[in-house]
């Protein structure tokens, strides 16, 4: 058994609470995988180890010494003095090379501490980003980043507190032990009758104690999604627009005072153990000194040893106090590490197969082929977790099948467009092209090889996609850029700019490329946030781009700007476009119509039009009372 693991087997059993056995065995497997996230720091806890040891002899030394002065005071011999002042010498070394070796642990322990979490930290974030995009539609955010944050500060604290002190406690618990009933084994017995009230408490403290430290989580998620949420632009706007401060203050005043509230019943339990702890440790105190005392006067015992006894029993119950908080602690930080298990348990849907290649070349492009593709959104229950959503449970059921057999083809070099009806499945195709999720039947490739025969980055780099939101993080210009290619030169980046159609805006910014966005790019307009998500694309130079109601929420000026830069983006390149305006897709090689996730027509614009079918009947929908659409195309009119 490894060092590390035998550390955390006495941290347990020095600890054990009276659970049931399920609990029990949750236990055990937490600390094996706390124990797992340990070994690389295992040359750390052998040093802390052999370290505390050293600790806990020098604090069991100190009581001998000071019961062997007391004797010497006593013999008066002649040279009692030169020994007295010898052993005070003496003492004092000790306690320095004490307060050093204590400095030495706490340093180690915090390190040990500081590095698990760190490790726990980075595997959890990495997890995370792995997630289906189905868990982010679901996990309300704050809930999310409480695990990422209170939690993992939750588990910190105990490794920082808590591990510096639970092994040189247990050793100097059992040598105090040893020394007391070497010394008087009636007195040491007679002090433990007492021990019990320790125990007994400590047993249900922790599980108290557990229980509210989970309640207490669970409120702070809470108030950290209402935060998160409420404090975003587009979630203070729309506080402002239906005056609620009020209502949104009530709330969250509501969820603090909770909070407020298990800490005070935290604090009130701790500082009742802890008064009777003290108090019971004053009263085996007095039987030392009433017992040991009245031995000492009949013969039976030195009065050095009384005094050794009375300090080694000080050294015992000390442990036994700090042992108590550190089971209370510990069980608290339990909770936290299960909290963040269980995010991590949780399996992504999309993992690359052992030996997915990359997209093979051909000298024409990149082909994209849906073949018989069927689909229907994962049950929360495969993607998300109860206590991220704040429900009781989650439902298993499914949304049902959202695409039906569809199957189609985009050439290298060409543009398909779908065009349908809102919910007919199309951002669907386009989520399963960039492989946000997998199909349930059927395959779709790139250049005649399955997506889930490929690496994802090399998927993420062969097709990009312009979504109709235009998404920016709070960060400047160019660091927004490079999210599609982190060695970018600021030329290059002028380049996607000018190619985009926003140089100029860009150059009259304040700090021009260094200009912060704000958060998700509010300080743009639209259609300036669109054009900057098409500068990025153009800078990660995808071989097939997949367009997705990029021009639905725009005005006419500012559609014109971002249909001039997605005519420079779709040049030479394979593309899908997924719209709602028919106007934009006039010009397309093929036209799809998609219906309740069913292919119904396809074609080119005329003949679709001259069948009078489904096509021909959103077209008359959405221009009976307009103007004559013009020719303009997403393609710039480049003659597809």
């Amino acid at each position: 058994m490894s060092m590390e693991s035998v550390a955390w087997d006495v941290m347990y059993k020095s600890m054990h609470a009276a659970d049931a056995k399920s609990a029990r065995a949750d236990r055990r497997a937490t600390l094996r995988r706390i124990s797992g996230f340990a070994r690389p720091h295992r040359r750390r806890i052998i040093t802390f180890l052999l370290l505390s040891v050293v600790t806990a002899v020098l604090t069991v030394v100190t009581p001998l010494l000071a019961g062997r002065v007391v004797n010497l005071i006593g013999s008066g011999g002649s040279d009692a003095g030169r020994e007295i002042v010898m052993l005070a010498l003496l003492i004092a070394a000790i306690a320095v090379a004490e307060a050093a070796a204590s400095i030495g642990t706490r340093w180690l322990s915090s390190n040990i501490g500081e590095g698990l979490i760190l490790d726990l930290r980075r595997a959890v974030f990495d997890h995370v980003q792995q997630m289906p995009v189905a868990f982010f539609t679901r996990t309300r955010t704050g809930a999310l980043v409480s695990r990422l944050n209170n939690d993992v500060i939750g588990a910190q604290r105990a490794f920082s507190d808590t591990l510096s002190g639970v092994v040189s406690n247990v050793v100097t618990l059992l040598l105090t032990l040893g020394v007391m009933v070497a010394i008087s084994w009636q007195i040491t017995v007679l002090a433990l009758i007492l021990l019990p009230v320790f125990v007994v408490p400590a047993r249900r403290m922790g599980s108290r104690m557990a229980g509210l430290a989970r309640e207490s989580a669970d409120h702070n998620a809470r108030m950290s999604t209402q935060m998160t949420e409420r404090f975003s632009a587009p979630g203070a706007t729309l506080v402002k627009l239906f005056g609620r401060p009020e209502i949104e203050s009530k709330e969250f005043g509501d969820r603090a005072d909770a909070v407020r509230d298990i800490g005070v019943r935290q604090a009130m339990l701790q500082s009742y153990f802890y008064t009777a702890l003290m108090l019971v440790s004053a009263l085996a105190l007095a039987l030392v000194y009433g017992l040991g005392g009245w031995l000492a006067v009949h013969q039976h015992l030195s009065a050095g040893a009384v005094v050794s006894l009375a300090l080694l029993l000080t050294r015992m119950y000390a442990p036994l106090t700090a042992l108590a908080n550190a089971r209370v602690e510990v069980m608290s930080a339990l909770v936290s590490f299960e909290r963040v298990f269980e995010v991590l348990d949780l399996r992504p849907l999309i993992v690359d197969r052992p030996g997915a290649e990359t997209v093979p070349d051909a000298a024409d492009g990149v082909t994209v082929r849906f073949e018989n593709v069927s689909f229907g959104y994962p049950s929360a229950d495969k993607v998300s977790l109860a206590s991220l959503e704040e429900v009781a449970q989650l439902d298993s059921r499914t949304g049902g099948t959202v695409l039906h057999e569809v199957d189609f083809e985009v050439p290298a070099g060409s543009m398909v467009a779908l065009v349908g009806s809102s919910g007919a499945g199309k951002s669907t195709v386009a989520s399963l092209a960039t492989r946000l999720y997998d199909v349930d039947e059927g395959g779709i490739s790139l250049n005649g090889v399955d997506l889930r025969d490929l690496r994802s980055d090399a998927i993420h780099r062969t097709v990009g996609l312009v979504t109709q939101d235009g998404h920016l993080f709070h960060d400047t210009v160019g660091a927004n850029l490079r999210l599609a290619r982190p060695d970018a030169s600021d030329d290059e980046l002028w380049e996607a700019l000018a190619r985009a159609r926003l140089d100029d805006l860009v150059r009259s910014l304040p700090n021009g490329l260094d200009t912060v966005v704000g958060e998700r790019g509010y300080r743009l307009s639209g259609g300036e946030r669109q054009r900057l998500t098409i500068a990025r694309l153009l800078l990660a130079r995808p071989s097939v781009v997949i367009l997705d109601e990029a021009t639905a929420h725009l005005d006419s000026t500012s559609e014109a700007a971002v249909s001039a830069a997605l005519a420079e983006a779709l040049t030479g390149r394979t593309s899908l476009v997924i719209a709602h305006r028919l106007s934009t897709v006039r010009a397309a090689d093929e036209i799809i119509v998609l219906e309740s996730g069913r292919v119904v027509e396809r074609g080119d614009h005329r003949s679709l039009l001259e069948r009078g079918g489904r096509y021909a009947e959103l077209y008359r929908t959405q221009f009976a009372t307009g103007p004559t659409p013009s020719t303009t195309t997403a393609s710039g009119g480049a003659g597809r």
